[in-house]
C-alpha cells in the first residue's frame, strides 16, 4: 500500500528577523501556518485565517532548506489547530535546526518535542480571548520556553502583573512583556515594569519598527 505523505496548510515561508523573544534580531525561516480558532482584537495576521495552499512535510522542509537558516520558527494563525504540526516540528529538529513554536495558548503542549523552544500566549482580558487560556499548560513549560503577555492597556498589565506573580511565571521561564502597536504607548509600559521591578523581559516587536504590517516579514 502506498504511504500518503504527511500535509499542512502553509500561509507563508518566508526568510526575516526574529521580531521578538530573546532570540530577537536573529536571520530565521518562518513557516506560517493557515487557520487560527481564536479571534484576538489586536491580530495582526488575520490574513492566515484562511487560505494557504496544501504542502508535503518534504515539501515544507525543502522549502525552509533554500534559505539555509539556523533559526527555523513555526507560527500562525495558531499552529497546533492541524495536527500534523507535531510532525513538523519533530521533523525541523531532526534536520538540525533550533526551532520555536509560537503557540496561543489556549491548546495542548504536553506533546511537543522537548527540543522546541515554545513561546506560550496568555491572554489578557482586553484580547476579548482570555478565557481560552489553557492553564494546565504551564506544566509543561521548560526553562528554555518562553511565556509572553500582549498588552492593550494599564488594565491589562495590572492583570498580567497579578497572573505574573500568583502563577510564579518568572520561575518557570522567561516573561515577555509587549504593548498593542497603537494602543499602549512602549515608552509607558517600559515605566510601568521600572516602576514595579517586574522581572520580565520588555520587547517590541522589531520587525514591525523595520517593515511595519507587512506580510511576509
Amino acid at each position: 500500500m502506498k504511504t500518503v505523505a504527511a500535509t499542512l496548510r502553509i500561509s507563508e515561508i518566508f526568510f526575516s528577523l526574529q521580531g521578538e523573544t530573546s532570540r530577537a534580531g536573529l536571520p530565521t525561516v518562518f513557516v506560517r501556518l493557515t487557520g487560527c480558532p481564536l479571534r484576538c482584537t489586536y491580530c495582526d495576521t488575520a490574513h492566515a485565517f484562511t487560505g494557504g495552499q496544501t504542502m508535503t512535510l518534504p515539501a515544507i522542509v525543502a522549502a525552509v532548506a533554500r534559505h539555509a537558516p539556523q533559526y527555523v520558527t513555526v507560527t500562525g494563525g495558531e499552529p497546533l489547530a492541524q495536527k500534523n504540526s507535531l510532525q513538523l516540528l519533530r521533523t525541523l529538529c531532526d534536520a538540525g535546526y533550533t526551532v520555536s513554536l509560537e503557540t496561543g495558548g489556549m491548546l495542548d503542549i504536553a506533546e511537543i518535542d522537548e527540543r522546541v523552544m515554545i513561546v506560550l500566549d496568555i491572554k489578557t482580558p482586553a484580547s476579548g480571548e482570555v478565557e481560552k487560556n489553557h492553564w494546565a499548560n504551564l506544566e509543561h513549560i521548560k526553562p528554555q520556553d518562553e511565556i509572553k503577555f500582549v498588552l492593550c492597556d494599564e488594565a491589562d498589565y495590572q492583570w498580567a502583573k497579578q497572573v505574573l506573580h500568583e502563577r510564579k511565571l518568572a520561575a518557570r521561564c522567561g516573561v515577555l512583556f509587549s504593548p498593542v502597536q497603537g494602543q499602549l504607548a512602549a515608552r509607558e509600559l517600559a515605566e510601568w515594569i521600572l516602576r514595579d521591578h517586574l522581572p520580565v523581559r520588555f520587547q517590541l516587536q522589531l520587525h514591525k519598527l523595520l517593515w511595519g504590517n507587512e506580510a511576509g516579514r
